[in-house]
Formats: structure tokens, sequence, C-alpha cells
């Protein structure tokens, strides 16, 4: 969908205003400066060649001439009328001496005192030509701009309030996205934003819409990893106090018990402090995975794959693996997050698939991602428990496998990081199949 850009919006504002005020301009000042202008407004000129002419052709040249007297008198115009021969036909109203200082001076009409027009006008009746020559005195003409202005300045005053107008909602148009975005990193510093604050902001299709989206993602982002990691202390928290616990207990009973006794209970200290370190080992990867600040680099996957199948068969020699790659694989990605990931995935499906049952690891490619499976053939998850699955520390109902319940979940946070999903389902024909679904390009 095109974006109506508020780059182009601005711009053709400005535009429109300058071209709109530079071209009333330029038109109000040859409008007033034009000869036909002048001919066609001034109300002493834009009748009169037709007037005359009637009264030269049905009362003759007398009651012609008491006119254009009648017409100085009223607006201060001298009229000189030729034929096509050049010849006056009426005395007209130049006086000799206007006359002569004209032809002294005809290079420079500016200078002269007054403005000098010419009107041909042919009779519809006889069909005679006549031309008709004005002269009117500056000043007088000067008066008549003057009051003649109300129009022009009317259409440029109307342009200025249009212009204004679209100025207001442009500036709105900007202001007002601007301040709910101000709003809305308030709220997010404040830890009280709401993803619907934007949603209209979001619909639109230009610039602040796309920005509104962005910080929707982001706030939604920031929330949930706020609220992550606030469940991971509470996680964090309640899963210590187990093993801590019992090494309290432990010791209690080592202080308590015979010098001959003790040795019994060491064996089970040793046994709670692994436990320890491994939960808290399992927490780091968690944390680290989320703080992975370093860039994307290719990785190839069929190596990372072949390194965890490896180490995988050397912990658990009696458990079959069965690799199903395609050659080439390669993505922009992490190495190091994609192989705990694979790790994880494979040493969940060895802690709950039967003994001699194998484990099949495929990995396949489409045209924008890389699917990587790992499926085993165990009981499975019960269909209610899928949706928990991959939250740290959740562990299905009837569990027996020792577990802390983060291996799938920095499964989830790797293709996370890579800007894919981890898909866990159970498999048709029995067992549980976790997925990774990773683009080939990770998204900023």
């Amino acid at each position: 969908m095109p974006l109506r850009s508020l780059f182009w919006r601005i711009l053709a504002s400005f535009w429109l205003a300058i071209a709109l005020v530079a071209g009333l301009s330029i038109l109000l000042g040859h409008m007033l400066n034009q000869d036909a202008w002048i001919l066609s407004r001034h109300p002493g000129l834009n009748t009169l060649a037709k007037n005359w002419t009637q009264r030269y052709e049905e009362q003759g040249p007398e009651a012609a001439q008491r006119y254009l007297e009648l017409r100085k008198r009223r607006y201060n115009i001298d009229v000189q009328v030729l034929n096509d021969s050049g010849e006056a036909v009426v005395p007209g109203t130049f006086p000799r001496r206007a006359a002569a200082f004209e032809a002294r001076r005809h290079n420079d009409d500016r200078q002269l005192p007054w403005r000098r027009l010419t009107e041909e006008y042919t009779s519809p009746k006889t069909r005679d030509t006549y031309l008709l020559i004005y002269r009117i005195p500056h000043p007088e003409l000067d008066a008549w701009h003057r009051e003649s202005l109300l129009w022009p300045l009317s259409a440029l005053g109307i342009a200025l309030v249009v212009l204004t107008v679209f100025s207001l909602f442009v500036t709105l148009s900007i202001t007002r996205p601007l301040s709910r975005l101000r709003g809305a990193v308030h709220d997010l510093g404040q830890t009280s934003y709401q993803q619907n604050s934007l949603a209209r902001l979001a619909n639109r299709r230009d610039e602040f819409g796309v920005l509104a989206n962005d910080f929707n993602r982001m706030g939604a982002r920031l929330q949930s990893l706020i609220g992550s990691q606030r469940q991971l202390l509470r996680d964090v928290s309640h899963e210590l106090r187990s093993p801590l616990a019992r090494l309290r207990i432990a010791l209690a009973l080592a202080e308590r018990a015979a010098p001959e006794q003790r040795d019994a209970y060491w064996p089970r200290l040793t046994r709670e402090c692994d436990r320890l370190e491994a939960l808290i080992s399992e927490i780091l990867v968690l944390a680290r995975v989320d703080a992975e600040q370093a860039h994307a680099e290719p990785v190839d996957v069929n190596a990372v794959l072949a390194a965890v199948c490896k180490d995988a068969q050397l912990s658990a020699p009696e458990q079959p693996l069965v690799l199903r790659d395609t050659p080439g694989l390669h993505l922009q990605g992490w190495p190091t997050l994609l192989e705990r990931a694979l790790d994880n995935l494979l040493r969940n499906a060895l802690r709950f698939s039967p003994a001699g049952q194998p484990i099949e690891i495929t990995a396949s490619q489409d045209s924008e991602r890389i699917v990587l499976s790992v499926r085993d053939h165990g009981p499975g998850v019960a269909a209610e428990h899928l949706a928990q699955l991959g939250e740290p520390f959740y562990r299905a109902p009837g569990q027996s496998a020792p577990g802390h319940g983060l291996g799938l979940a920095i499964a989830r946070r790797a293709a996370e990081r890579h800007g894919g999903s981890l898909v866990l389902e159970n498999h048709p024909q029995g067992g549980f199949v976790a997925m990774l679904e990773l683009p080939l390009v990770p998204s900023a």
C-alpha cells in the first residue's frame, strides 16, 4: 500500500503557497498595467468607443464631440478619434500644447504626465473602423487603480485564507501525532504503556503510521522483556529455594549425626550442589541469550548440526540418532545460540525418548527460511500444555525426567533472537517434535 508521504505533503504545501502568491503577484501586476485591463475596467473608457460611434453615426459630429467633452469633464480623459485615413473625425479634446509636448517626448512614454491608450472600434452598422486615442493623467489613473484594487486584494485575501487553513492542517497533522508519540514515550518510561494508545495513529499510511507501528512493536518487545525478567526473577527465587532448603537439611542432619555416619551425607550434599550449579548455569545461559549483542555472522548449519549430534552421541551412545540434512545450509545468525538451542532440543528428546528408539533430526530449507526439527518417540505432551511449553521453569504435569524447565525456554529465546520461532507439537505418528523456524537473515 503506497505511503502518503509526509515529506511530499509538506513540500507540496509550501510549493503551492509560493507558486500561488507569486502567480497572484505577477498576475496582479500585469493586470493593473495592461492596456486591455484599463480599457475594459475603467468606467470612463469601457463603453466610450461604442457610445461615441453610435452618437456619431446617428446624431452627427456635433453630438459626438459634446459626448467627448462630457467624458473629459467627468473623468478628465482627453480623446482623439481618427478614421482609416488617419484624419481626425471630430476636433476631439486634445489640447494643442499637450500634443506638442507629446511630440517632443514621444520616445519615453513613462516620462509624460499622462498614460496614452489606443483602441480600435469597428461600427457594426457601417463597418467603418475608428482609432480612438486616450490620454489619462497619471494622478487620475493612480486614483482609479487604488479604487480598483478591491477585487484583486479580495482574491489575494481568499488565497491567503486558504493557505492559512492548509498550513494549519499540515501543522496539526505533524504536531498531533508527535504529541501522541510523546505521551506514549512517557507512558513507556512509567511502565504504563498500552499498545492500543497508538492504534489510530498506526492506521495512518504515512511516516507517522510506520513510526507508530515500529513504536508499538518496540513497546511490546520491551514490555515482554520486562515481564519476562520479572517472571524470571520470581521463578529463579522459587527454584533456588528448593535446592538450598535441601542443602540446609542435609547439613543439619550431618551436624547432628555421629562422626561415623557423616560420610553417608556427603554424596547427598554433593548431588544437591551439582543440581544447584546446573540450575545456575542454565539461568546464566538464558540470560546470555537475551543479552546477546554481537552482530550476526554467516553460520554453517550443517557443521553446527554435526557438532551437536556428535556431543549427544558421546553422552548417550546407546540411543540411535538419524540425521537428515540438506547440503549447503547457511544463514546469518549467532552460531553459539543456535548450537545451544539445538543441544537443548536434542537433550530434551534424549530425556523422554524410550531406549533404542531413534531420534530424528531433520534440516530443510525453503525460499525464505531454514527449518530444523527434532523428533522423539516418547509419550508426547497433553494438548492443553503445549502452549505453555517454552516458558522458563515450566514443566508439563506428570514428568518424571530430571530437569528445570529451562531447555525449551533457551531454545525459544535463541529462535526469537534470530527472528524466528520455536514450534512444539505432538507428532501425528506418535512422539514429540520441536521445530526451529529460522529466517535466512535475522530481522533488525
